[in-house]
């Protein structure tokens, strides 16, 4: 049955439904960008494995470079413009769901949070420790610094299968599995910071610093010009870049720092409209381009900047950033014997085993301590097979991957091929678990 909210626009909008809408509208976006990221990754497999290669390669090895006076700054066009610069938008829109998810979603209740936590970090630390117990020979070596490869979870390929199994996912376990991705997401950007950081600059993190104090003076003041705030990003992310921190750090910041509230109250709003209405209405008196902009800034400021950005830029990263990330990356020369080789066997084994392991295990003693419960519709089995899919690594796995392995190629590409097998084995395997324990389940509850 319809919600007669969406049919009569004078009917108030109850408050659940402003949660659901962004929620459903993210589930939208990235269940169809997932699929764009699958034709890219196979793709780029394709051009990589074919006649192309060399073609291929050099491209993503242009030197590409911004250059004013004596300013230089540039690289290669798949790792500076695309893993730098662009991979940045893509964190700062993981630090706005991020903040989202703490002030209005699963993360904002403490009791509901607790579940997803705890998957999560079972989610990280199982798959490191399997990772680490592999390669524990290599200790001190470059092939032990991949042991964050296999930690990540890329929700958009994980919403993109249970958008192919349809509504008998459970909604909980949807949502379950979102927000572990964005705890996950916290804890990928803190062994970004804390790991794969060197030769800091203390002097350009302080410039940073003082960029990120501007940015909250500002918002405290009310400033809501979108280009000034881009103009002290760009510096920020500039300052970061120098400082030895990877740039994506900064984007994610941004995004926390986000404002989460409107600064026109609904109220307010409505008076406003009522006045100009009045006004054009009124045959002897219109309303003049001034207040017909103030109206237009009073109709943009009522909804909040965190809302607004994310919805502006969602489609951007989903159809556009993430795609190129998946052909400059995704794009590695498949030997057989390579999948045999012990850091491709770390990381897939750490995605395949490790995610499933860490987030049942750790979600289960959350219930036992009686800190957290399953969502409705959720059993053991079906937290299983969600637990299987998030062993889908992809994106931010690659993007661990090319930090961890910046500088050793062989290495790069044998972590790569782990992440596809992984990957891959996690998304068939957690279809299978999920399609047997959700038998008999061919509608599950929605909201709607």
């Amino acid at each position: 049955m319809a919600n007669p909210a969406r049919t009569n626009p004078h009917l108030p909008v109850p408050p659940i439904a402003r949660v659901a809408r962004p929620l459903a509208r993210f589930l939208r976006i990235e269940s169809a960008s997932g699929i764009v990221l699958l034709l890219c990754t196979v793709i780029a497999l394709a051009l990589a494995n074919s006649t192309a290669a060399d073609a291929y390669h050099r491209l993503w090895h242009t030197h590409v470079q911004l250059e004013v006076g004596t300013f230089k700054l540039g690289g290669e066009l798949g790792h500076f413009f695309v893993n730098d610069v662009l991979m940045t938008v893509f964190f700062f829109v993981v630090g706005l769901e991020i903040k989202r998810e703490l002030v209005a979603g699963e993360l904002r209740d403490a009791r509901k949070a607790a579940l997803p936590v705890a998957a999560a970090l079972g989610g990280m630390l199982v798959p490191a420790g399997i990772y680490m117990a592999l390669q524990a020979n290599a200790l001190g070596q470059p092939e032990f610094r991949g042991w964050g490869v296999p930690m990540a979870t890329d929700i958009a390929f994980v919403v993109g299968v249970m958008a192919v199994l349809g509504r008998r996912v459970p909604l909980g376990l949807k949502i379950m599995l979102l927000s572990l991705a964005i705890a996950d997401d916290i804890g990928a950007v803190v062994v970004i910071a804390a790991f794969y950081s060197t030769g800091l600059n203390w002097l350009m993190l302080l410039l940073a610093a003082g960029g990120f104090a501007a940015v909250r003076i500002m918002n405290a003041a009310g400033v809501r010009s979108v280009p000034v705030y881009t103009i002290i990003g760009a510096g920020i992310w500039l300052a970061v870049y120098k400082s030895g921190v990877h740039p994506t750090v900064a984007g994610v910041l941004l995004g926390l720092l986000t404002p989460s509230e409107v600064w026109i109250g609904r109220d307010a709003l409505r008076l406003s409209l009522r006045d100009v209405l009045g006004r054009v209405e009124d045959e002897n008196d219109d309303p003049d381009a001034h207040e017909l902009a103030v109206m237009a800034f009073a109709a943009q400021e009522s909804v909040s900047p965190l809302e607004r950005l994310e919805h502006k830029l969602h489609p951007w990263v989903g159809f556009a950033i993430m795609p190129l990330f998946a052909l400059a990356n995704a794009g590695v020369h498949i030997e057989p014997s390579a999948v045999t080789e012990p850091v491709a066997i770390a990381v897939a084994l750490g995605l395949l085993l490790g995610k499933p392991i860490g987030v049942v295990l750790f979600s289960f003693i959350a219930v036992r301590l009686g800190v957290a419960r399953l969502p409705q519709g959720v059993t053991w089995p079906v937290l299983l097979g969600g637990g299987l899919l998030a062993g889908i690594g992809f994106t931010m796995s690659l993007f661990v991957a090319g930090l961890a392995f910046a500088g050793h190629a062989p290495l790069l590409a044998e972590a790569k091929i782990g992440i596809l097998l992984g990957s891959a084995l996690s998304a068939l395997l957690g279809t299978g678990v999920l399609l047997t324990s959700l038998r008999g389940n061919p509608r599950a509850k929605s909201p709607h």
